[in-house]
C-alpha cells in the first residue's frame, strides 16, 4: 500500500474558526499520525501561529477581506507558493473550498499530476445569494463555481442534501458522501465542570432546558426557536433557554428576545472555544433545538449525541438525515407553532427524550478518526482510478484562461525576481562605490593633516 502524502487546500484556517477549517486542521492531524502525512495551504494571515500544529502549513498571499467574507481572500496564481509546493510529492491534492482553493489546487494538479478531489461543505447559493444581488450576476458566479467543481477528478460532499444542493446549482456530475466527524469523545463531563460552565446562569434542575450551539445567525432557525418559546411562554410551561455563540445577527437576535418578553428564560453566552466547556453545556441540557435548514452537515448535532443530548430538527433538512423521528431525534416542520407542540409534548415525556438521547449516542456520533479513516480509504480508490485513466480530462473553457493567468504570474515574477536582483546589485555597487569614497575621503583627511603639522614645523 503506497503511504499517502496529502496536499489540504482551504480558504479558511486558524486563528479564522468554521466548521471547514476544524475539518482541515482534523484531517491533517489525524492523517500525520499514522496514516501518512499530509500538509495544509491556506491564505497568509498576519494573526496566525502555524507551530502549534504537528503538520506543515503553507501560507501563500492573501488580502483582508474579513469585513467582506469573513475571512482573508487568497491569491491563488501566486508563483511563490507553486514553486513551494511543487517539490513536496504529493500525490493526493484536497480542495475543501470550490473558490479560491481549488484554482489553486487545479494548478498544482497541472505541474505534479495528482489526482484532485473536491469536498462541498457549505451551501454557496445562500453565500452568493448574500454577497450579490443581482440576479443575473448571482447565476454567473453560480455558473462558475460549478464549473471549478466540474474539473475536479472526484466530488465529495458531507451529506446527501449538500449533494442535492450542489445539483441544484447545476452540477451534473456524481459525488461521495464523505460526512465529518465529531472531535467531542463520547460520554459526560464530571459534574464540577457543568457547574462551572453554568454558574451565574438562573437555571433550576427541575425545569427543562434547551440549548442551541453556533453562529447567531438568522438563517440558522433562530426566529422559530424564539418564537416558540415565546408560544411556550404564553401558555404558562416554565423553561430555560441558552444560547452560546457568536455572530453577525447576534445582538438583533437579543433584542427580538427581548422584544417577546423572554428575559429571564432565555440566556445568551459568547463563543466558548474551550471543548470541554461545550461539552458541559451538552450535558447539563435536556434538548438541543437546531431547527437550520441551511447547514448541510449539523456537526453539532452529533456534538450533542456524543453527550446523550437529543436534538430537535427541520424534517428533511440535512441536520435531520439518518435521525429517525422519536428514536434518536425529533423532528418538526419549518415553523414556530410546529415547535412550540413538539416542545410542549417532550416536557412531559422527559424519559423518553432521555432515551432517545442514548440512541442518538450509539447511533449517530462518529469520531474524526473514523470520518478521516473512511477519506484514507477512498483516497487509495482515487489514486487507483486516476493512474488507470478512470476520470476524464475535466477540462473547461476556463483551463486555458487559468493557465494563461499562472504563466503571466510566472512571468510578472520572474521579471521582478530580475528587477530585485538588478537593484541589489546596483545597492552593492552604490555600498562599494561609498566606501571607495569614504576610504578616499579619510586618506584625503590624513594627508591634509600631515602637510599642516610640517608646515608648523618648518615656520613656527
Amino acid at each position: 500500500m503506497e503511504k499517502l502524502n496529502v496536499c489540504l487546500v482551504n480558504d479558511s484556517f486558524p486563528p479564522d474558526i468554521d466548521g471547514v477549517a476544524n475539518a482541515v486542521v482534523n484531517y491533517a492531524r489525524i492523517i500525520n499520525e499514522g496514516r501518512g502525512s499530509a500538509a495544509v495551504v491556506a491564505p497568509a494571515n498576519p494573526q496566525a501561529d502555524d507551530s502549534v500544529f504537528n503538520f506543515p502549513v503553507c501560507r501563500y498571499p492573501s488580502l483582508d477581506t474579513t469585513r467582506l467574507v469573513g475571512y482573508r481572500a487568497g491569491m491563488p496564481f501566486s508563483p511563490e507558493i507553486q514553486r513551494q509546493l511543487d517539490g513536496r510529492n504529493f500525490n493526493i491534492i484536497h480542495s475543501h473550498c470550490p473558490i479560491s482553493s481549488t484554482l489553486l489546487s487545479r494548478l498544482l494538479r497541472e505541474r505534479i499530476d495528482a489526482p484532485l478531489i473536491m469536498t462541498y461543505h457549505t451551501k454557496f447559493d445562500i453565500d452568493i445569494a448574500k454577497a450579490i444581488s443581482s440576479k443575473l450576476l448571482q447565476e454567473e458566479a453560480k455558473r462558475m463555481l460549478v464549473e471549478n467543481i466540474s474539473a475536479c477528478d472526484e466530488v465529495w460532499t458531507v451529506s446527501y442534501g449538500a449533494g442535492e444542493n450542489l445539483r441544484s446549482l447545476g452540477y451534473k456530475g456524481d459525488y461521495v458522501i464523505m460526512p465529518n466527524g465529531v472531535d467531542l469523545p463520547q460520554g459526560r463531563v464530571e459534574d464540577g465542570l457543568i457547574a462551572e460552565a453554568c454558574r451565574g446562569y438562573d437555571l433550576p434542575e427541575t425545569v427543562p432546558l434547551f440549548l442551541f450551539v453556533g453562529r447567531m445567525m438568522w438563517y440558522k432557525g433562530i426566529r422559530i426557536i424564539l418564537d416558540a418559546l415565546k408560544e411556550l411562554s404564553d401558555s404558562g410551561r416554565d423553561f430555560r433557554m441558552v444560547f452560546v455563540g457568536g455572530g453577525a445577527d447576534r445582538d438583533e437576535i437579543v433584542d427580538y428576545s427581548a422584544s417577546l418578553g423572554l428575559d429571564g428564560r432565555v440566556f445568551f453566552s459568547p463563543a466558548i472555544h474551550d471543548r470541554n466547556l461545550i461539552r458541559a453545556w451538552y450535558c447539563r441540557a435536556d434538548l438541543f433545538l437546531f431547527p437550520s435548514t441551511f447547514d448541510t452537515n449539523g456537526l453539532v448535532v452529533r456534538e450533542a449525541a456524543a453527550c446523550a443530548l437529543a436534538s430537535v430538527l427541520v424534517r428533511g433538512s440535512c441536520a435531520a438525515e439518518d435521525v429517525d423521528d422519536g428514536e434518536t431525534g425529533f423532528l418538526i416542520e419549518e415553523n414556530s407553532a410546529s415547535m412550540a407542540e413538539k416542545l410542549e409534548t417532550l416536557c412531559r415525556c422527559p424519559n423518553t427524550v432521555k432515551r432517545v438521547g442514548l440512541q442518538a449516542q450509539q447511533r449517530l456520533y462518529i469520531s474524526w478518526e473514523a470520518a478521516v479513516d473512511k477519506a484514507c480509504c477512498r483516497y487509495e480508490t482515487v489514486l487507483e482510478n486516476y493512474r488507470r485513466g478512470l476520470y476524464s480530462q475535466h477540462e473547461r473553457l476556463s483551463d486555458d484562461f487559468i493557465r494563461a493567468m499562472s504563466k503571466s504570474m510566472e512571468s510578472w515574477d520572474e521579471l521582478a525576481e530580475k528587477q530585485r536582483s538588478k537593484m541589489l546589485e546596483l545597492r552593492q555597487e552604490y555600498r562599494e562605490l561609498k566606501e571607495e569614497m569614504k576610504e578616499e575621503m579619510n586618506s584625503t583627511r590624513q594627508r591634509l593633516k600631515e602637510s599642516i603639522a610640517q608646515y608648523f614645523e618648518r615656520f613656527m
